[in-house]
């Protein structure tokens, strides 16, 4: 966690400087005002208003069902509890997989009604271009996410440890280095072996984001 706990608005530069710095970025999860406002006074750097608010308060068994209506109402309450977190919004199944120009959209929409700081997406080099979109031509911080992707878990064998053997860990990798190249500022790493979290944080200018992914990784879930 930052050291200052002040009301100063984390920026996607500040995280890099404490991935420069050696200093554990901390990010949550929240989906309403009161959960929102005491993140924010404890000081963490990052909140995800996550499509999980399917699993956690929605009623879904999956995050397939979460709309991107849902993550701006959700988040649009929590932004408003906000004075120093980066908020991030998750884009939701098939918010971003149809074509970079929709991507870009959803993800406007996001920024413009949800009022958050910046979006996440999941999935490797198969979306850098859309990555790419968001962040180039909308100006638009996306954060990365690879290892278990829960909207793809069904294909990935269900909610499993990934990239555990050389073939698999190999394309996470260079999933993780085509990201940066695209420009996202962050990357979470979800189950993936703690060696593996290890090797791409290091290979990695942009900071990392574990969840379940070990203790090497520059911030936590």
């Amino acid at each position: 966690m930052a050291q200052s706990q002040g009301q100063e608005k984390i920026t996607v530069l500040e995280l890099q400087r404490m991935k420069e710095r050696g200093e554990k970025i901390c990010m949550i999860t929240a989906y309403d005002y009161p959960t929102a406002l005491l993140v924010d006074k404890v000081g963490l750097e990052l909140i995800l208003v996550g499509d999980s608010v399917g699993n956690t308060v929605l009623g879904y068994d999956s995050t397939i069902p979460v709309e991107l209506e849902d993550i701006i109402y959700h988040a649009r309450a929590v932004t408003r509890a906000v004075k120093r977190a980066f908020v991030v919004g998750d884009m939701p199944f098939m918010s971003f997989n149809i074509s970079p120009e929709e991507a870009l959209r959803n993800a406007g929409r996001l920024i413009k009604e949800g009022l958050v700081d910046g979006v996440k997406l999941e999935g490797g080099s198969e979306v850098a271009d859309i990555v790419e979109k968001i962040v180039r031509r909308g100006g638009i911080p996306v954060m990365g996410h690879i290892g278990l992707t829960p909207q793809r878990a069904s294909q990935l064998g269900g909610f499993k440890v990934q990239g555990k053997d050389k073939d698999k860990a190999k394309k996470l990798l260079e999933d993780a280095k085509v990201l940066e190249e695209a420009g996202v500022f962050a990357l979470v790493l979800e189950c993936v072996p703690y060696q593996l979290a290890k090797l791409i944080t290091e290979r990695l200018k942009i900071p990392t984001i574990g969840i379940g992914a070990g203790p090497y990784c520059d911030g936590q879930v």
